[in-house]
């Protein structure tokens, strides 16, 4: 928010100076010895018109460690997912890969949490838990998962493949 109004001041300010320089700054620089009269050098980017610019894929390869439990099927335990290329020790590493490179396409965070703003529904999703750590897309990562209500089931569904269906079983 806060970075919303600097960018809006500054906006504001840029577009007004060049309104109200002329008329004041003009008889200070026909005054001042070596100045030319003419056009003012551009700005240098300060990197305000573009606040949330999406990180770039570093060149090294992506290197995450999955570390799942409690999810009621055979996909539990520790991964490594290696991504660009593909590989390591994840049973779905290939789909896995495509899955952060979809979500990173759409400028999605995939290891964000849920914001304590967020209201959610109160649905248990059982008792799986997750753990996601190493670099993606040259940052470091360190994702805790859970599925206790609604927001978070979402944000696991919305991983996979590279977290396990962790839907819960229907009792017959």
């Amino acid at each position: 928010m806060l970075r919303r109004l600097a960018l809006a001041a500054v906006s504001s300010a840029l577009v007004a100076a060049p309104l109200a320089a002329p008329a004041l700054a003009a008889p200070a620089l026909a005054a001042a010895p070596g100045l030319a009269a003419g056009p003012l050098p551009p700005l240098p980017s300060l990197g305000l018109l573009d606040p949330d610019p999406e990180p770039e894929p570093a060149d090294e390869p992506d290197r995450l460690t999955v570390t799942v439990a409690e999810t009621g099927s055979s996909y539990q335990g520790s991964y490594t997912l290696e991504c660009r290329p593909a590989g390591g020790t994840h049973p779905q590493a290939a789909r896995a890969c495509d899955r952060l490179d979809r979500l990173a396409a759409d400028g999605k965070d995939p290891f964000a949490p849920v914001s304590k703003r967020q209201m959610c529904t109160m649905v248990d999703g059982g008792r799986a838990t997750a753990d996601v750590s190493g670099t993606w897309r040259g940052r470091h990562v360190d994702a805790h998962f859970n599925r206790k209500n609604g927001c978070e089931i979402s944000r696991w569904v919305d991983l996979e493949p590279v977290l396990p269906s962790a839907a819960p079983r229907s009792r017959a």
